[in-house]
Parts: structure tokens; sequence; C-alpha cells
């Protein structure tokens, strides 16, 4: 290497040094000692998100109540006509009776606890009280429809409501029973099918023969009903076996009942409040109904109340008195009326959706203790219904109970006052107790009063924005005279407890 190399070599190298140094000092344009750079800040950390709050826990169901099912909707009176087979004006076979003998009347009734009103009396109807009366009498025609027909009339002088009691011993699958008037109005109807299961419930409950195999007809309003029989054409005529030993003749009509007793005096009054009137209880208006039955061929008249279940089944439960209904026969004679009510405050006018339900019940249980009817109808109820609430938790004295109720059969009606003591009764008396022995509650009304009629409709009980039936009425001394009169309801918690707890809240 020359010396010019060697120099330059060198001042290349030492170049390279300080370019070095200038690197690792971090670089700057002057002697000075470079600052170093300041540290980053960190990014503060991010607030915590804030836990949600705690979903809220729902209420455990309550364990002393069922609540209402409200069906929803006005009620709605079904427009569906039932057609005649036999053509109007046809001759057919037409039966009498004339006037019922005065020693026939109703007597008066004194049990305290048996204050329905007699509305009708059994009258014996020798012409048709065989099969083959009957038979000989019906007078077959073609329909036209694949089917004959044959109808027969009775008419009972001076009645308000006629109720044949049909003795069925056969109908061909198939066939039809139509009720009506020929007077004109709606036509009812039920099956064969419908017909033999009432039977078959009435013998397994243990009812005597005759009594179980009769079907009671719905009556019309007056003196005279009309029965058809309707059967496929390939039917044989002979395999209908029907006879009417007996019928019921109203006396008056349900609107016109009166009761004499000790329990209900006099007759239907101005304190009567119409339940129209008070729209705080318009929804148990829609549970209850205007009961009808027979009664060893003597027809009556209570009320009742659609109860609902735990599971809202809409299966059609039906709470009224034991001294109404307490045989399966009984059950299977009921007609109900429901919206059977004014079309609005003291209009006086039935409402445009009443309407009558004729495929009587099955009784699940009846209890003189509580004087308890329990019932679940063979027919749905109309729509617009509301399956009312029950409740069976501890009640106390003093509280302000309501009822909606029939009194002697009219239009519902409405009662609130105080519920002042429990109670025992039996034998037509009924004495103070305590809630752990008392089978009654006893109430005392500040507005309204209950009648003949009112037999077995509820008394309900409010608990927040709704209301719960406790009781069923028994009978009393309250009425438009003595309005001060103590009333006598069943407890529904003691009923419930021995039995109804196995529907209600299976």
């Amino acid at each position: 290497m020359d010396m010019n190399q060697s120099a330059r070599l060198t001042r290349l190298l030492a170049a390279t040094a300080a370019a070095v140094v200038m690197a690792g000092c971090g670089g700057g344009g002057n002697d000075t000692a470079a600052t170093p750079a300041p540290e980053p800040t960190p990014a503060p950390a991010p607030a915590p998100t804030p836990a949600p709050p705690p979903a809220p826990v729902p209420a455990p169901p309550a364990i002393d109540r069922v609540e209402p099912f409200d069906t929803g909707g006005a009620a709605i009176k079904s427009a569906v006509a039932v057609q005649r087979a036999v053509p109007a004006g046809r001759d057919f076979a037409r039966v009498s009776l004339g006037p019922v003998a005065s020693g026939a009347l109703p007597k008066k009734v004194t049990a305290l606890g048996a204050s329905e009103p007699q509305i009708g009396v059994a009258r014996n109807l020798p012409a048709l009280a065989r099969e083959s009366d009957l038979s000989a009498q019906l007078r077959w025609t073609d329909t036209g429809r694949g089917t004959r027909a044959a109808a027969f009339s009775v008419s009972s002088e001076g009645a308000k409501g006629v109720r044949l009691g049909i003795l069925v011993r056969g109908l061909p699958s198939g066939a039809v029973l139509r009720f009506y008037a020929q007077a004109g109005g709606d036509a009812l109807q039920v099956t064969a099918e419908q017909v033999m299961a009432a039977i078959e419930r009435n013998l397994q409950a243990g009812t005597p023969d005759e009594a179980a195999h009769t079907y009671w007809s719905p009556e019309f309003g007056g003196a005279e009903t009309t029965v058809e029989v309707e059967i496929p054409a390939a039917a044989a005529t002979s395999s209908v076996k029907l006879a009417v030993p007996r019928l019921s003749h109203y006396v008056v009509s349900p609107e016109e009942a009166e009761v004499r007793s000790m329990a209900k005096v006099g007759e239907a009054g101005s304190c009567e409040v119409d339940a129209m009137c008070k729209p705080e209880v318009l929804s148990q208006s829609r549970s209850v109904v205007r009961m009808l039955f027979v009664r060893d061929g003597n027809s009556y008249l209570c009320s009742g109340t659609l109860l609902n279940d735990a599971k809202s089944s809409q299966t059609p439960y039906l709470l009224s008195a034991n001294h109404c209904i307490s045989s399966q026969a009984e059950a299977s004679s009921l007609m109900t009326d429901w919206f059977y009510r004014s079309s609005a405050c003291n209009s006086g006018v039935t409402s445009a959706s009443a309407q009558r339900r004729i495929g009587g019940a099955t009784l699940l249980h009846s209890a003189a203790a509580t004087d308890t009817s329990f019932m679940r109808m063979n027919e749905a109820p109309p729509e617009g219904v509301v399956y009312a609430g029950s409740y069976f938790g501890a009640l106390e004295t003093g509280r302000t109970l309501v009822g909606v109720h029939h009194p002697k059969g009219d239009l519902q009606k409405f009662s609130s006052g105080t519920m002042v003591q429990f109670a025992t009764c039996s034998s037509e008396l009924c004495y103070p107790s305590d809630a752990a022995e008392g089978t009654f509650l006893t109430m005392s009304w500040k507005e309204g009063v209950t009648e003949g009629g009112s037999s077995g409709s509820a008394v309900f009980h409010a608990l927040g924005d709704k209301r719960y039936v406790v009781g069923q009425l028994y009978g009393g001394a309250s009425s438009c005279q003595v309005p001060g009169g103590h009333d006598q309801y069943g407890r529904l918690d003691v009923a419930y407890r021995s039995a109804l707890k196995q529907w209600l809240t299976p």
C-alpha cells in the first residue's frame, strides 16, 4: 500500500468513527449532549363497564289463589240457526193437559238453606206414558236430506213454560232431538250421543233407573213445547224408544218467581242494585249464570259462577250450592242462562247477548258441610265469558265483599257488604264460630241484598285490582224488607282443601 492510500484509509476510518459516535448520541447539530426523548405517556386505562343491573326475579305464583281468566272481547251471541226437519204447518201429534189443580201448586219453603224458588210442578202425562203410546203418535216423513223425521207437541194449560221429561230407552246412532215452540223462536237440539252420555252419567252415579233414563227438554216461556226426532233414513223407526210419562209445568216464569220462606221474604224490591250500574264488577258479571234445573219433576232457580283452574284450561267448572244441585240427575237437567243482565244501567231490558246452554253438567263434588256444589258443564260456555278467579287463603272479618247474582231469576244484581264473622250452619240454623272451625262466612249488606234465586251465587274478595271467589250463597235473612239481615256463604277455602284442589290446582 502506498502512502496516499494509507492516508485516505486513516481519514475514512476516523470519519466512520465520528459518524458512529454521533449516531450513538442520537444525532445532533451541535456539541451539546442531546436531551433524551420523554417517555410516552401511557393511555389511561378504560373505565370499567358497570355491571348490568340484575334481572328482576319474577314473583313466585301465589299459592293461595287461582287467577281469573278473561276470554277477551264482548259477549257474542251465536247467529247459527237450527234447521227444523218437519215443515211448519204439517199435521203431527198434539197432546194437551188442563190447568194445574190448586192443591198441586208449590208449598212454602221453610228451610234456611232451601231458599231457591220453585217455579214448576210435576204433572203426569198418561197419553204418552209408555213407549207404545208415543210410537203410535209419531208420523214419519222423508226430509229430503237423507233422514226421516217426526214431531209431537205437548201443551199444559196455563203454563209459563213446559219442560218434558223424555224417558229414553233407545235412539239410533246419528239421531237428533230438536226442541222448539209452535209460537216461533229459536230451536235447540241435542244429539243421540249427548243424550246417551247423560244417561250413562246418571247410571254411574247410582240414579234410579227411570230417573237416570229421563232427559229433560228445555222450555220456551209458554204452555207448549214441541219435540222433533230426526233419524238417518237407514235407521228403523222402531229403534226410537221414547216415552213422556211426566212434565214440569212452570206455574210462574223464571222472571216472575217468588219465594216465601224464613230465609227470603217478599218480592224483589227497589233495594236491589242493577249489576250493570257497577262497572267495577262487569268482569265478574260475565262469570255468573242463572241456573234452571229439575228435581223430581219440579223446577227450580239458582245462581252459579264459572271458575278458572290454575292452568287456565277453559274447562267449564261451575260453582253453586249443594242445596240447589246435589245429585247427578239434577245436574243433568241443568240449563244455564249467560249474560242474563240488563242492556244498560237500570234499563230493565234484557241484554241482546243473553243466551242459553242446555247440555247439563257432570256433578264432581257436593257437600252439605259447606253447601258446595261443583260441576263441569257438558257444553262449552258462550264466547266472551270470564273464568272467575278463586282465593283460598286466610280471610279476616271486617273485609268488604261483593256479590253478583240472580235474585228470583231476575236480571243480574249487585250486593256489597262486610264479612262480620265465621259461622257453622246445620239444621236450618247458623251459629257464630271462628276461622278454625267455622265453615261459613256471615255477610252484612250495605248496598243491595240477596233473595231466592241468588242461592249458589259467589261472593268476591278484592286483592289488588282483581276479585276472587271466596264462597257461595247458602241462605240468610236479608231482604228489601229486612236489609240488615245476615246472609251465610259456604267457605270456598274449606271446600278447596277438602276436594276442589284436585280440579282447580291439579
